[in-house]
């Protein structure tokens, strides 16, 4: 075979890497031995790839050593040997496949492990999704609550039969205002209490309704609340708010009375 079949074949590379057929090997190791240009082109391959195999080296785990050293010491009696000429050390050809096949190995090491990161990452960022995935079927959820809650609000308050009453805080709380819906058919109370003065944590407001003369609990008015539902009263003649202790209270106050309004 001619230097230019084995040039364009690539058998020298293979040849070097120890790839070859035994029957190409052979024929490619007499060309090496006939042919000093061939020889030098081996040559000047193999200090390439020894550069680019010390150059990207990495020192791979020594069990990757010692088992690629375990494998060359193993080969049987009768591998057939490779011998060019007292130039050619096979000492060297075996460095250099060791390197390169450390540093495939190594190579291979890294790349798994990237692989095993990006897995990681991956899983840890679905994981986030899936929470915040959930977390917004969550906050969905109470919107739509929300909404079904307010719109049944203003259904009622915008019902037909419904009565507004304004109560105004008298000179206990002139800043008050309170709005009740009550509908005498449906017996229902809606008060609006964002007009009412805040209070303070101990003390909270409490809606009582009048009947001949007996003021009646309705339930307590919290503050932080559009729209509250209380309780109705048949035969109220009117509607009053306290101010009683955080909780309610079982009677009025009537001394801390800020507002109230006929019915």
């Amino acid at each position: 075979m001619d230097r230019k079949k084995i040039l364009e074949d690539g058998l020298l590379e293979l040849y070097l890497l120890g790839e070859l057929p035994a029957e190409q090997e052979a024929v490619v190791a007499n060309a090496l031995q006939e042919d000093s240009d061939l020889r030098a082109v081996f040559r000047s391959m193999e200090d390439e790839f020894e550069r680019m195999a010390l150059e990207n080296a990495i020192t791979p785990p020594t069990t990757v050593r010692a088992s690629l050293e375990a494998a060359m010491e193993q080969e049987p009696a009768d591998t057939k040997v490779r011998s060019l000429q007292a130039s050619e050390p096979s000492s060297r050809n075996n460095t250099l496949r060791f390197l390169v096949a450390a540093s495939f190995a190594a190579l291979f090491a890294l790349s798994s492990f990237w692989l095993y990161t990006q897995w990681q990452i991956s899983k840890e960022n679905l994981q986030v999704l899936q929470q915040q995935t959930s977390d917004l079927q969550n906050r969905l959820t109470d919107l739509e609550k929300n909404y079904q809650e307010t719109n049944n609000r203003y259904r009622q308050i915008n019902n037909p039969n419904v009565v507004p009453l304004l109560l105004v805080g008298n000179d206990r709380s002139p800043d008050s205002r309170a709005t009740a819906y009550v509908n005498h058919q449906t017996k229902e109370v809606v008060v609006n209490p964002k007009g009412l003065v805040p209070l303070d944590d101990e003390h909270t407001y409490q809606m009582w309704a009048d009947v001949e003369g007996e003021m009646i609990n309705m339930g307590v008015v919290s503050t932080d609340r559009e729209y509250i539902s209380l309780t109705y009263i048949d035969k109220a003649e009117s509607l009053n708010i306290t101010i009683e202790p955080a909780g309610g209270n079982d009677h009025p106050t009537v001394e801390r009375l800020i507002s109230n309004v006929i019915l």
